[in-house]
């Protein structure tokens, strides 16, 4: 279980990362004079509520991908 929550949190992070510098390529150069940005606008909560978003939407992704194996692999069993 605890395994399982790690792996999930990795993914999240790699999401959030992921949408950060392509969101704002400028992260890379100034990060500094992005999150002063940040904490002058008081928008915390925007890169995580879309990396939220986003995987939710991977993680439907991920539930179909599997029923999906099970269901054609529950079909081979029965046909042979």
């Amino acid at each position: 279980m605890i395994s399982q929550i790690r792996k999930e949190l990795i993914i999240f992070g790699i999401l959030l990362i992921v949408l950060t510098l392509l969101m704002h390529p400028d992260m890379l150069s100034n990060p500094l004079e992005r999150f002063e940005m940040m904490s002058r606008r008081a928008n915390f909560a925007h890169p995580l509520l879309y990396t939220g978003v986003l995987y939710f939407i991977t993680v439907v992704i991920r539930i179909l991908g599997n029923t999906l194996v099970k269901f054609f692999k529950k079909d081979e069993k029965k046909q042979r």
